[in-house]
């Protein structure tokens, strides 16, 4: 099965699949004032194309991991942790991939099973989101939105910059009470992306994700 970061890290989008401007499970409506913010965030983060940086990821452990990340709309992604893991994730277009480097392997599942796919798409549109809470302080708008993934229901925080706009963290709480949470910077929009950044090298060789403990 996926590995359970890989599948909180996708989780990091979650969602974005239909509500009305009401919070789910009996919340209050929402504010004109927060329809308008996360509209322009929709609207801000729909029109970013390619967009490349780093990220650090902290588990309810303490536990530190960084690496670089690249993103092309519509579909395609690619998480490459720094070593000593060896670890990458890859979406395509076509399925998401979890790449081994020093084996030389990869693990195949289907686009639609994985929450991120719908971040990837054209348009983002988070009032279809089964959103949950929405809060904002000190500049930052947090969207808490719930989404049944291939590790269960999981909850996830997506914080934006009130400001520019820009999504700066997310925390995932997994259905164990575990929590991820997930860091951007040092992020340059617009920037020209190699194709071969979105391909499985030829020399990869797939296994059957059921095999994996």
């Amino acid at each position: 099965m996926i590995r359970r970061r890989h599948v909180l890290l996708l989780g990091a989008a979650a969602a974005l699949a239909p509500i009305m401007p009401v919070l789910a499970q009996g919340g209050r409506t929402l504010t004109p004032e927060e329809q308008q913010l996360i509209n322009e965030i929709n609207t801000h983060n729909s029109a970013i194309r390619t967009m490349v940086g780093r990220f650090l990821q902290i588990d309810t452990n303490g536990g530190r991991t960084e690496g670089t990340f690249f993103l092309e709309r519509p579909d395609k992604i690619r998480f490459r942790y720094n070593p000593p893991s060896r670890e990458e994730i890859v979406s395509v277009g076509r399925g998401f991939y979890v790449l081994n480097r020093q084996d030389e392997t990869y693990y195949a599942y289907p686009q639609d099973s994985i929450p991120l796919r719908q971040f990837l798409g054209d348009q983002i549109n988070l009032l279809n989101a089964n959103v949950i809470d929405v809060t904002t302080s000190d500049g930052y708008m947090a969207i808490t939105v719930v989404d049944e993934t291939v590790a269960g229901t999981v909850q996830v925080s997506l914080i934006f910059d009130v400001e520019t706009k820009d999504l700066a963290q997310w925390s995932l709480v997994e259905p164990s009470g575990a929590e991820l949470t997930f860091s951007l910077y040092d992020v340059e929009k617009g920037v020209e992306i190699p194709r071969s950044y979105f391909s499985i090298p030829a020399t990869y060789k797939g296994v059957d994700p059921s095999t994996r403990r």
